[in-house]
Parts: C-alpha cells; sequence; structure tokens
C-alpha cells in the first residue's frame, strides 16, 4: 500500500476533474470503477476508485482517491492497494508506486497551475 496526502486551495469541482481526467488518460488499462458523492452542509466529499493493469507485476493495481472541500480549502487522499503476488507478505510495488505517481503528479500540477 502506497498513499500520498495533501492540503491545498483550489476549486473542489474542477480539482475532482483535474485528477480525474489525468488517471483516466494515463494509460489504456485504467479504468474507472465507481465513485461517490455527498455533501453536508458547507462540506463536499468525492471518493474515486480506479484500477489499471501493472505490468511490473504482471496484475492489477487499485487507486482509491478522496477529495474533502469546504469553500476553497481541499484535502486530498490517494491510497493505492493490490500489486502484490505474494501470499503473506508484501512484495513488488512498484506497480502501487507508480500509479500512485500519477495521482501526486496530478495534485502537484494543478497546484503548479492555479497557486
Amino acid at each position: 500500500m502506497a498513499k500520498y496526502e495533501r492540503w491545498l486551495e483550489g476549486d473542489f469541482t474542477e480539482l475532482l476533474n483535474w485528477i480525474h481526467r489525468d488517471i483516466s488518460n494515463a494509460s489504456a488499462t485504467v479504468s474507472y470503477e465507481d465513485g461517490s458523492d455527498i455533501s453536508i452542509g458547507d462540506i463536499e466529499v468525492a471518493v474515486r476508485v480506479y484500477e489499471r493493469y501493472s505490468m511490473a507485476g504482471g496484475n492489477r493495481v487499485s487507486l482509491n482517491v478522496t477529495l474533502v472541500g469546504r469553500g476553497r480549502e481541499l484535502f486530498v487522499s490517494a491510497i493505492t492497494s493490490g500489486g502484490s503476488q505474494a501470499v503473506f507478505w508484501k512484495i513488488n510495488t512498484i506497480g502501487e508506486e507508480t500509479f500512485l505517481d500519477l495521482c501526486r503528479d496530478s495534485v502537484e500540477n494543478y497546484i503548479s497551475n492555479y497557486q
């Protein structure tokens, strides 16, 4: 499992669409599995789940992205799972790290373009 978390300022819907576009267009093997959106008062939460085939591991890896926003204050949490072929412990997490890098790079590029 690999994790990336970041506080930033921006537009909730714009960042959500930005991340979705970057992840979806990164590879022909990336698939958008499902998502969930909820607003509670002035707080917005979106969860997105993606999968992709990892050539390095010869298996599929999942990426869960959660975006929380209140006004222009945003928090992103991205966590990968899968990608290991071992039975009792985790080895070969290259596919997870690579998938997570897509989300990390997307968020950091958003920050560079809008802040």
